[in-house]
């Protein structure tokens, strides 16, 4: 019997669950020029987490990233980060696409587990265009809030802060030869 229950609330949480794009369909999206996209693998020293962390104003869950680099000829034509963390009690995995001059360029969301209506409209996504990581780069400052969506316009702008520091630390990896 408890069992069956348990399968019965699984299946209720799992019946909202709503994924929009894989990995590859994303990537196309983020690169549609490109003519390769590679992904770069980067492990963070404790040092680097912390700065990350520190720049983002955004915990990170892991030490290993995967940043994807899409390519046209020889030239660098963005960076894009896949993130997935709980909005309110359940997972959203989101892309976020970065210029190579470190400023955001787009957000797809692949996957939202959330009820669809505490996920962020894009005419709301729209503010982070072109935006690079600053003080304004917040909620209340630059970012307006979503009334009844509050963690899922969190989520995202922690997101979103968390993606544009991971390129930038791995751009100085780069610089360093260890990207």
């Amino acid at each position: 019997m408890l069992g069956m229950l348990a399968a019965v609330c699984l299946a209720g949480r799992t019946a909202r669950a709503t994924v929009f794009l894989a990995k590859d369909e994303a990537l196309a999206l983020a690169f549609p020029d490109g003519d390769r996209v590679e992904e770069r693998v980067v492990i963070l020293t404790d040092a680097q987490k912390a700065e990350v962390e520190q720049r983002a104003r955004a915990p990170l869950e892991s030490q290993l990233w995967t940043i994807h680099v899409g390519w046209k000829g020889g030239a660098v034509q963005g960076y894009a980060v896949i993130d997935s963390h709980i909005v309110r009690t359940l997972p959203e995995t989101f892309m976020v696409v970065v210029d190579p001059d470190c400023r955001f360029r787009r957000v797809d969301v692949l996957a939202f587990h959330e009820p669809p209506a505490y996920q962020p409209p894009d005419r709301w996504i729209a503010q982070f265009q072109g935006r690079a990581l600053d003080d304004d780069l917040k909620i209340g400052a630059g970012i307006q809030g979503i009334t009844g969506a509050t963690l899922s316009a969190q989520a995202m702008t922690a997101g979103v802060r968390r993606a544009l520091a991971l390129v930038a630390e791995a751009k100085a990896l780069a610089h360093a030869g260890c990207f």
